[in-house]
This record gives C-alpha cells, structure tokens and sequence, in this order.
C-alpha cells in the first residue's frame, strides 16, 4: 500500500513540475501581447480614456423594466400602499446609473476623438433626467405593443403572459430605450442595449430605426430591422423577416452612411416568417402582405398582396411501408 502511495506522490510531482514548465512560457506570450498593442493594424482601448461598461448598460436595461412594467420583474410583492416608495427607489437608482453610462460614453468620445469639452458629467445627468421624462410615454407605447401582441396571437392567453414570456415584446422594450436615448445622441449606450438585446432574443433592431406604436413580432427569431428602416403603425413581422440595405461597393459605404438604406413599412402592414425587403427606396404600401420567403427590392402599392407562385410539391411514397400498415402483407 505505501508503494501505491509513494508512487502516486511521484507521479503527482511530474506533473507539476510540467503545468511549471507551461507556466513559465506566459511571461513570453504576455510580451507579445503587449507588442501587439503598439501596432495600429490591432485594437486596443489601452489609455486614459474611460469606456462604458457593458455590464452596467445590461443593467440599465434591467431597471428600465422595473420602471416601464411595475411588479412584473422583482421578486417582492408590489402593492398599492407601497407602490410609491418602490418606484422612488427605482427611479433614483435608474437615474443614478443611466447618467453615470451616458457621462462616461460623453467623456469617452471626447478624449479619444479630441472633440471639444461639452461638459460630460453635467450633460450625462441632463440627459438622463431628460430620458425619464419620457417614461410615462415609453409605458404608454409599451402597452400598444403588448395589445398588439394580444390582438395578433391566438396563443397569447393573456397580457401577462406576453409581458412575461414573449421575446418579441422584450426586444422590443429593449429597442424603444435605446431609441429613445439615440434621439437624444448618446453615443454607445444605445448599441450596446440592441445587441444585448439581440443576444438574448434573435432578433437586431438597429436603435436608430423608427417604429410606430402596436407593433408586435411574432416568435421572432432571426428578425432584422436596419438603422434607417421606417416602420408605421400596426405593424406586425413574424421570424425570420429582413428589413436590410442592398449590399454595397467597399468604396461606397462611407458616403452611405448618413444616407436612407432601409425600407419603408407603412400602417397595417404584414410581413410573413422569411421575407427579405431591401433597399431604402423601398416602399411596402399601408395594409399590404407579404408572403413568406417573398425577396423584395422595389416598393409595393398599398392594399397589396405579394406571394410567391405555390411550388410544385413531389411526394414520393415508399409502398413497401404503405401495405404493411393497411395490414396487405
């Protein structure tokens, strides 16, 4: 028995002396790390210029929905008598982060591009009480997207149900934050939100897009709305649509940039799983529908409806299996 162990001892040491040897090949690699962040064809954020946290916009998001769906997203109890003091611990603790990220992505713009000082603490809590403003507006649209949601889903039993499980709405809610806070051009943070949210749903919406009230996306799944697409009002999408640009030239993408590349979507509009409209002359007519799997590059007038012609559908019937089961054999 003391053979067993003495050997086990042994062979326990070898092995550390070999995770050593490993161990002793990082100083090298971290020298050549840090050589790679003196060349200008890597990146690196190495510097004085301070960067938002992308772990405190996630968490911005998560108070937002506190404040935009009350009793929905905590763990206590919320009740009438203690409504008020919930929302005003939320309210300042919302305040209290949103303009710390806003100052932040403020200060980092300003340093690392030598724009001129417009004052980022100061601005970051003018722009963050600037957006709390507009919370009563953003619950007020919220709740036009969960009707819609209700109104276009047969599954839905309830609101919620909707508020609770559909990641549709979430994205949605997600988006109308970080639109809210591109209107008011903050940098960064409002990216950081869709992709965040797209992370956890499937679907992009660029915070830049504009998109009317009663708007529901039905699973949603692999859902695409670019920067400049113009979405009215009743809108509904289901998985799988694209709303995008037409690809372009490598020399062209710059002077696009602040130009219109999405489509239009007018009111009452639907748009079925897998259809891709392109392009920002693109123009789908009010109360129109687009069939599934439908590719779109020129505008379509109102009260249409655009379907592909149905395939031709081969069955092939294995007869061998059909006789066994009518009891032929």
């Amino acid at each position: 028995m003391g053979t067993v162990v003495q050997e086990n001892m042994e062979q326990c040491r070898e092995e550390v002396k070999a995770g050593q040897k490993h161990r002793d090949e990082i100083p090298a690699i971290v020298r050549q790390l840090e050589e790679s962040c003196r060349e200008d064809a890597n990146f690196h954020h190495v510097g004085p210029e301070p960067i938002p946290s992308r772990e405190g916009v996630i968490d911005i998001i998560h108070r937002a929905c506190r404040l935009l769906f009350p009793g929905y997203f905590t763990r206590r109890r919320l009740e009438q008598v203690n409504l008020g003091y919930y929302l005003g611990q939320e309210a300042v603790g919302f305040f209290e982060a949103l303009s710390q990220q806003i100052t932040l992505s403020f200060r980092h713009d300003c340093l690392r591009y030598g724009l001129p000082c417009s004052h980022c603490q100061e601005r970051g809590q003018e722009e963050g009480i600037r957006f709390m403003r507009q919370l009563a507006s953003l619950r007020t649209i919220l709740a036009t997207d969960v009707r819609a949601a209700y109104d276009g889903d047969p599954a839905a039993k309830s609101f919620d149900e909707i508020i609770y499980c559909y990641p549709g709405l979430y994205a949605v809610m997600i988006y109308r934050v970080a639109h809210q806070l591109r209107r008011q051009q903050v940098p960064l943070v409002p990216r950081i939100m869709t992709e965040y949210a797209h992370s956890q749903t499937g679907i992009d919406i660029h915070p830049g897009a504009s998109i009317g009230e009663s708007f529901f996306i039905d699973h949603g799944t692999g859902v695409v709305i670019g920067e400049t697409t113009e979405i009215g009002r009743r809108v509904r999408l289901y998985q799988g649509v694209t709303l995008g640009a037409l690809s372009l030239p490598k020399d062209k993408v710059n002077a696009l940039r602040t130009k219109k590349r999405h489509p239009t979507v007018e009111d009452d509009v639907i748009i079925y799983a897998g259809a891709t409209i392109l392009g920002g002359n693109t123009v789908i007519g009010a109360r129109s529908v687009i069939g599934g799997n439908v590719w779109l590059t020129e505008s379509v007038p109102a009260d249409t409806k655009v379907f592909l012609k149905k395939p031709e559908l081969v069955y092939q019937i294995n007869h061998k299996r059909r006789v066994l089961a009518a009891g032929e054999r």
